[in-house]
């Protein structure tokens, strides 16, 4: 069934070559795909289709003579491409309200949907914005997608949804209501134009207790029991989550939460008490306002992400169109509430609401709780609860102001904050903060590591223990968590953008990747590709570290003769120049064909796929019990498409002495990817910068070298009864008379 599904996927792509020579093409492209679904899938109740027209172009759906509707193509409508940087096709049905009444991917050329995630998580996403009108009620910025993402194709699914969401407002706008004149639109503005002013009372008053603070709603109250949440997620209709029902007694409180706008100066001494209150005033600047969030139960309010990422992701301040998320420097953590016969509570917060955020304390506002359940190992269901702020009336100053001219040239209607929102990367950038600071820091740390490789080489226990603690952390952090692995698809798809109009906003819809890519772009002047290799690849550090754990069970290592290993390394770079030679012909059938890769079945998807993945990629860990980086040495396309540039170094960094190859063999036989040449060369095509000869280069114990070098300066005359010195061991290469390669022996000197 697998092997089917594979050959039928193989001749779609063959099958869409011409469709790929139309996306080259300038203009509308939806008639070449009105084909790709029935009009009743993506209009119900339509039973035909007009001819596509209009700015944006659409293709009138209808029942009969009557117009029941809207068919157009996202890609027709937004420049929103995603990692592939290739449009992705979705064609989506409107009714004459905005209303999304169907929608279906037609095309895409992405990486990671293209295997490995399963097609019917991919449908159910897009499905999950039909029934949505953001014609009406157009969309806040930061708000969550309608379906949960599915884990190991986030930014394909954040384009995709943002697709669909931008798209529909333009459509909608453009074809269903209209643009207002600018003289309506200027009567509108000054309508709807403030005609009061109001602020905060700024009089400290006397200290009140906290029942009174409740009373008068200066402190506002949010309690949800287990069965509020139970029912929330029956609502929602998501199986998986009703399927794991939060145990205990329905009436057990999940979370008592309480929330206070402790800028204002009755409230903050109130709640903060004298001192804390003095402080707090100092701290903010003019105009800028605090909250205290305190919570009670078995939830916390504020998780675990913003230890990992910087943001408190169960909590957020929305007023109006405005959603405020805090972050760890927005944040102080309070031991007790001041106010006379406030209870304990589990969880005290500050937090200081950001400068340049948009929030009016005299307005109402809301705290949205987020609460999240786990369905499985790849998805998570969430809904919310909201409490309810509003400052008391006596806290609130009202002054009338004159009515204001008419505005020239206002905006026009329908205009959200949607479409100010920063682009689609700034808002992953800005949400993957913590994520950012993580690997910078990391990469800090390996830049300074090949810089000071002479210190830090010459202490052996430092340099193995300092090497393993990498490993795991670009193991479990760079792959399993942040799912950074890059791969020879973004190899092939950089170059691909190259040659059909590149633009840096495609690359920059994963941060993490990004910033790989930088460094190791960066590093192969100094380094080769060893900075990458041999420190950052996610798959590179599972080999190493599965090998690692063999030895240390016995498992025998088989060596590979140097010139069998030499023939065999070039396998790798005639992948690649197979794998680029596919994409200049057909991109998709390339990123198919580099399934040799076993990145996204081990790292992304962790092992979570179809079998025949799962076996090809144990397989090749398997094989690297016996031979070290088995994959790296013989079959990475990545690995060869950086080698290839290896000549463009300018630095050499791995030190030599005379004897290296000549007689001593000891850095090529320990060399764990026999990159080290019988002659003592370094092959910088084969280096994964180890230091692991660099070790041996200043091991006073282990280099026969520095063992002679040391005996030499130490030799006295000795007297006749001294016990003969040791003799110093070399590893050297005997040639074999009639055979190519020499034997590895150890020679007594």
């Amino acid at each position: 069934m697998q092997a089917s599904t594979t050959a039928e996927k193989i001749e779609s792509l063959l099958n869409k070559k011409q469709a790929m020579a139309r996306q080259d093409q300038s203009g509308p492209r939806l008639a070449d795909y009105l084909s790709a679904a029935p009009v009743q899938e993506l209009v119900p109740g339509a039973n035909r289709l007009g001819v596509p027209g209009g700015d944006p172009t659409v293709a009138p759906a209808f029942t009969g003579d009557k117009q029941v509707g809207y068919v157009y193509l996202t890609s027709d409508v937004v420049n929103t491409r995603g990692y592939s940087s290739l449009p992705i096709d979705i064609l989506v049905g409107l009714s004459m309200d905005g209303e999304i009444v169907g929608a279906k991917l037609v095309d895409h050329h992405e990486p990671i949907v293209l295997i490995g995630v399963p097609d019917s998580a991919v449908v159910n996403f897009i499905n999950g914005y039909v029934g949505k009108n953001y014609y009406k009620a157009p969309p806040r910025p930061g708000d969550a997608p309608p379906v949960d993402i599915v884990s190991g194709a986030t930014v394909t699914l954040m384009v995709v949804g943002d697709s669909i969401t931008r798209s529909s407002m333009l459509v909608a706008r453009a074809h269903i209501g209209g643009e207002q004149s600018t003289a309506g639109a200027a009567a509108a503005a000054a309508a709807a134009a403030p005609t009061e002013k109001r602020s905060i009372v700024m009089d400290e008053g006397s200290v009140q207790s906290w029942d009174e603070l409740l009373a008068s709603g200066a402190i506002s109250h949010l309690h949800v029991s287990v069965d509020d949440v139970n029912q929330a997620f029956i609502k929602s209709g998501r199986q998986g989550a009703i399927d794991r029902p939060e145990p205990g007694d329905p009436e057990d409180s999940f979370i008592d939460l309480y929330a206070a706008l402790v800028s204002v100066p009755s409230i903050g001494r109130s709640v903060l008490g004298q001192a804390d209150w003095d402080w707090l005033k100092e701290r903010l600047k003019p105009g800028q306002q605090a909250i205290v969030v305190a919570g009670e139960g078995r939830y916390s309010f504020k998780g675990s992400g913003y230890v990992r990422g910087g943001v408190f992701d169960r909590i957020e301040v929305i007023q109006g169109d405005n959603g405020i998320q805090f972050s760890d420097s927005d944040h102080e953590r309070l031991g007790d509430i001041m106010a006379a016969g406030a209870p304990s509570f589990r969880e005290i917060a500050l937090f200081t609401i950001p400068a340049d955020a948009t929030f009016d304390p005299t307005e109402p506002w809301r705290l949205q709780l987020m609460v999240q359940r786990v369905m499985n190992v790849q998805q998570k269901a969430f809904t919310t609860f909201n409490l309810n702020y509003e400052l008391p009336a006596s806290l609130v100053k009202v002054e009338p102001i004159a009515a204001a001219p008419a505005a020239q040239g206002a905006a026009p209607a329908g205009a959200t904050d949607w479409e100010q929102d920063p682009q689609l990367w700034k808002q992953i950038w800005i949400a993957k903060t913590g994520q950012i600071i993580v690997i910078s820091f990391a990469l800090v740390t390996l830049i300074g590591l090949f810089f000071f490789q002479d210190q830090l080489t010459k202490h052996e226990k430092f340099y193995k223990r300092f090497r393993i603690a990498f490993l795991l952390f670009s193991l479990f952090w760079i792959g399993w968590y942040a799912k950074a692995q890059p791969s020879v698809v973004n190899v092939l798809t950089f170059t691909h953008a190259l040659m059909n109009g590149f633009h840096w906003d495609y690359f920059l819809m994963d941060p993490i990747v990004f910033l790989l890519w930088v460094a190791t772009a960066v590093s192969m002047i100094f380094w080769n590709r060893g900075a990458f290799c041999g420190w950052l690849c996610p798959f590179g550090a599972l080999q190493e570290l599965t090998n690692k754990l063999a030895r240390a069970l016995h498992v025998p290592q088989i060596k590979v003769r140097h010139g069998v290993h030499t023939r065999l390394a070039g396998l790798k770079y005639v992948i690649f120049i197979g794998l680029f030679g596919v994409s200049l012909y057909q991109m998709a059938l390339a990123e198919m064909l580099a399934e040799i890769e076993p990145f996204k079945t081990a790292i992304i998807l962790k092992f979570i796929r179809d079998w025949p993945f799962v076996i090809f990629a144990v397989l090749l860990v398997g094989a690297g019990l016996f031979i070290e980086r088995f994959y790296c040495r013989y079959l990475c396309p990545m690995g060869a498409a950086l080698a290839i540039p290896a000549k463009l170094r300018i630095f050499d960094w791995l030190r030599r002495y005379k004897m290296c190859g000549n007689p001593c063999q000891l850095c090529a036989v320990e060399c764990p990817v026999q990159a080290i040449k019988p002659e003592g060369d370094i092959d910088p095509n084969e280096c994964i910068q180890c230091l692991n000869c660099q070790q041996l280069y200043h091991n006073d114990n282990r280099c026969p070298h520095l063992i002679q070098k040391n005996a030499k300066l130490r030799k006295k005359p000795a007297p006749a009864s001294a016990t003969p010195a040791a003799p110093v061991t070399v590893v050297t290469r005997r040639k074999s008379i009639g055979k190519g390669d020499g034997d590895v022996q150890p020679q007594a000197h």
